[in-house]
């Protein structure tokens, strides 16, 4: 997949890039970043230098991972990430974070809506899913704002820093941002 830059009516969201670093290690420096996310606990430089040098660029090469960089505006500060992790043929999920000072303004939905358009319009996803360590309620509000519904909770459905945690677990159609599928969907008579 190509590298692309997403706009919303306040937010320009593009692939991370070297230029990013700085932010990426000040953002993540964050306790509720290191304890709800997936990121290394501690977060040192060398960590997002790895992110924005390595992960980000390999994961849009490979097809793998779709990590972006949300802005407010073009050249605006870092306010959130956003990114789209491929677990295999058609298994997408979507994970996120805020920087602290930026919560709490609606950003993270607005990008959180913004990709999940692009991943089935144009990745061709059927499917988003949506994990969080159970407990993790500012994440589950994003992914109930965003349209996400909620299916349950998977017991040692999350692996963190050697331990297995139980997890809730969402999940985006197209049809609930109002977008065709590119499969047909039967759902059970009991959904």
């Amino acid at each position: 997949m190509e590298p692309i830059t997403l706009r919303t009516a306040r937010l320009e969201l593009r692939p991370f890039g070297p230029a990013d670093e700085d932010e990426v290690h000040a953002a993540a420096q964050d306790p509720d970043i290191q304890r709800w996310t997936m990121v290394p606990s501690p977060y040192e430089r060398a960590d997002a230098h790895r992110f924005v040098n390595d992960f980000s660029p390999n994961g849009w090469r490979e097809d793998t991972a779709f990590p972006f960089a949300v802005r407010l505006g073009p050249g605006g500060p870092l306010v959130a990430a956003v990114g789209v992790h491929v677990h295999g043929a058609d298994s997408y999920e979507i994970g996120f974070w805020a920087v602290r000072e930026h919560r709490g303004r609606g950003y993270v939905p607005e990008a959180v809506e913004a990709v999940a358009r692009w991943a089935f319009t144009e990745v061709g996803a059927a499917r988003l899913e949506w994990r969080a360590e159970a407990g993790n309620e500012p994440s589950r509000t994003v992914a109930e704002k965003t349209g996400f519904h909620m299916e349950g909770l998977l017991r040692a459905g999350l692996l963190r820093n050697g331990t297995a945690r139980d997890c809730w677990i969402g999940a985006l159609l197209p049809s609930d941002l109002g977008l065709p599928s590119r499969l047909p969907y039967l759902p059970s008579p009991s959904a």
